[in-house]
């Protein structure tokens, strides 16, 4: 068995037990009690969990982004690049057959997410306000998703690293349902508990209550 195999195994191995670790995760989700909702019908939970996973994470549609675009669109930046990269892992077995131009312009792309995500581990040794909020497990995740982000620019560039690409994608599996990023999962609980809520209330999307007072 050579080195590459090995690595390809241990980056599937760990992929199986980070679907396996969120789906025990889910599953005890959805087996906890739900407290019933007794306000009165306002408007649509419908339209307003639609609203909260689609307009509502505009950056006009809350405060912090429109105060802070520059960090929201390193943060899109960054989070688009890292669901880009997961992609060519999927496809890494192929991607000998890939065109070289093609492959450079993927490296570039996640080159510029990889150096977002750096750029959001420095800055929480800079910003007072993230510093003062960044646990160690903020610091470990974003260095940990940088590197993945980065050892997949580098196997784009010269197919020969891929086992590096592999090693990262294996540690990032394992912690992903251990630390920081099992946000992956709360964030859609937490986008339909809000727009649930607030959908109902009449208040999601904006104007529902006037238009249905």
């Amino acid at each position: 068995m050579n080195f590459l195999l090995l690595t390809q195994l241990l980056a599937a191995a760990a992929a199986v037990f980070c679907i396996a670790a969120f789906a025990l995760r889910l599953r005890t989700f959805l087996r906890l009690a739900r407290p019933a909702d007794r306000s009165a019908l306002k408007g649509s939970p419908a339209k307003g969990v639609a609203y909260a996973l689609t307009l509502g994470m505009a950056p006009w549609a809350k405060e912090s982004t429109r105060r802070h675009a520059i960090a929201y669109l390193r943060g899109v930046g960054f989070h688009l690049t890292v669901f880009l990269s997961l992609g060519v892992l999927l496809l890494s077995p192929w991607l000998a057959q890939v065109p070289g131009p093609i492959r450079i312009g993927l490296a570039i792309v996640t080159g510029f997410g990889a150096a977002l995500a750096f750029l959001g581990f420095v800055s929480r040794f800079f910003e007072k306000s993230l510093k003062a909020l960044s646990a160690p497990d903020d610091y470990f995740a974003i260095l940990l998703v940088s590197l993945f982000l980065a050892a997949g620019t580098v196997a784009l560039w010269n197919l020969a690293l891929l086992p590096m690409f592999y090693i990262a994608s294996a540690l990032v599996f394992v912690y992903m349902p251990l630390g920081k990023i099992r946000h992956c999962i709360y964030f859609f609980f937490s986008r339909l508990f809000f727009g649930k809520f607030f959908g109902r209330r009449g208040v999601f999307p904006h104007g529902q209550q006037e238009m249905t007072a």
